[in-house]
């Protein structure tokens, strides 16, 4: 049967329900603890900080599907469902015997899979009849999707922009604005904890970890506002699984079954949402594919943090997570892939990486926009730093059944598009970009300043 370069599934084909991978899950992830306590956070807890609904969906550990609002399926259609697009070009190119597809989250202004989660969650906020929300945002794909979904319904967004991001990609600040987004670099001085962040780091370039502290004080000092999050906490994964029910739905379709999944890590939002129902299959024991998390060497969660309770961001305002992690105090070299700057991963995706159900691997960044070009040149889309993770992985993969004569169907994850990412290819190309990554000693220290929870 031949397939074609993209496959569609029609509106009608499109889930009308999120899945919930821990409900198959034998090892659930640890419960979220209180930091003063150290017992597992209560509803009424997290209700001060996050929207009632999303707390509901956070704590749920055994409903495996969540039905989609309509208004929210509505909103969907704008972009969705999303093509899965058999990678013909690369194939030919790399002179490959495998089968490469990646699914492309690219085609809405975000740029990215953020809006997944981010309509949801505005929704449920504006269902509870709040005035706003806050957040953070690294390369600005979450701030962007968030400052839509808001300006969808109504609602207010203020935005957190890690610093260095914020210098970086001035033309993604400037969409979120056009959204009416108020967007203020992080660390800054609007906030206690960001005063306190610039007392301590005089001069940083921020983190994902800073940003959050400060967009978890607005939210919880401000009245009708709560925070909301862009990846790592459980919610997010649920909404984002649209992304692997689609892909499997579209394999589906032609019987296609993947060998290999890949997909970029940061704190877990695409790789979560990409893997969800594979990994359900794999749980129940329907299957044996493989699953490779990519990050970057400069930020490696999984492959050189260690499996520990931690906070969820640098000024320790947040309630303690159990996941690899590099320490809240840890902040990451400015390297240009901003959405996998985070200290962190999802505490859903440490338990299944740390029972072996997935592998992981860590990369440098000039391999990574080596492979951006390449596949820039191959396929035509200018992908973005952190899809490109991916990209890069799923080509050495691709290598390896041309040396061993394999038809390996392998599947990744293209999250967004990198037209806003113009600077990073820019020290890419004139050969100024570097290789930063942390020596064992660095992260030894911030390993030791982890908290002690027994």
């Amino acid at each position: 049967m031949d397939i074609p370069y993209k496959i569609y599934l029609e509106e009608n084909e499109m889930p009308k329900y999120w899945y919930n991978v821990r409900a198959d899950m034998k090892n659930k992830p640890a419960p979220l603890l209180n930091p003063g306590t150290h017992k597992p956070v209560t509803f009424e807890e997290l209700s001060h900080v996050f929207c009632d609904e999303l707390v509901k969906q956070e704590l749920d550990d055994t409903t495996a599907y969540f039905e989609i609002p309509e208004e929210i399926r509505a909103f969907y259609r704008m972009y969705r469902p999303a093509p899965l697009v058999r990678a013909y070009c690369l194939e030919e190119k790399l002179g490959t015997p495998a089968k490469i597809y990646y699914k492309f989250e690219g085609n809405n202004t975000s740029g990215s899979h953020k809006l997944n989660s981010a309509i949801a969650q505005a929704y449920y906020a504006k269902e509870q009849g709040l005035k706003g929300v806050t957040t953070e945002t690294g390369a600005g794909q979450w701030g962007t999707a968030l400052s839509m979904a808001c300006a969808y319904f109504g609602l207010d967004c203020k935005v957190y922009m890690v610093k260095v991001s914020y210098e970086q990609k001035p033309f993604r600040r400037e969409v979120m604005r056009t959204y009416g987004a108020t967007v203020t670099p992080s660390p800054s001085m609007e906030t206690e904890v960001g005063r306190r962040i610039l007392e301590r780091h005089p001069g940083t370039t921020g983190s994902l970890g800073c940003a959050i502290s400060e967009a978890v004080e607005k939210a919880t000092t401000t009245e009708g506002y709560r925070y909301v999050l862009g990846s790592v906490l459980n919610q997010v994964l649920l909404h984002q699984s649209i992304i692997g029910l689609e892909t499997k739905a579209a394999l589906d379709k032609y019987n296609i079954k993947p060998d290999i999944i890949i997909g970029c890590a940061g704190g877990g939002s695409n790789l979560g949402g990409l893997i969800s129902p594979f990994m359900g299959e794999k749980l129940r024991g329907e299957s044996d594919v493989r699953i490779i998390a990519i990050e970057p060497a400069s930020c490696p969660s999984f492959t050189r943090g260690t499996f520990a309770y931690d906070f969820c961001d640098t000024g320790m305002m947040t309630p303690l997570a159990k996941m690899y992690t590099l320490g809240s105090d840890f902040i990451p070299s400015p390297s240009h892939a901003g959405g996998l700057r985070y200290h962190g991963m999802s505490s859903t995706l440490s338990q299944l990486y740390h029972d072996g159900y997935m592998e992981a691997a860590s990369v440098n960044q000039t391999d990574v926009f080596k492979a951006a070009e390449y596949f820039a040149r191959t396929e035509g889309i200018l992908p973005a730093p952190e899809s490109s993770h991916a990209i890069y992985a799923a080509i050495e993969e691709a290598k390896k059944c041309k040396e061993t004569g394999e038809e390996k169907t392998i599947v990744f994850g293209l999250t967004g598009t990198g037209y806003f990412d113009m600077v990073a290819y820019e020290k890419f190309h004139d050969g100024k970009m570097d290789d930063t990554v942390p020596t064992d000693e660095e992260l030894k220290k911030y390993a030791d300043m982890l908290p002690k929870v027994e």
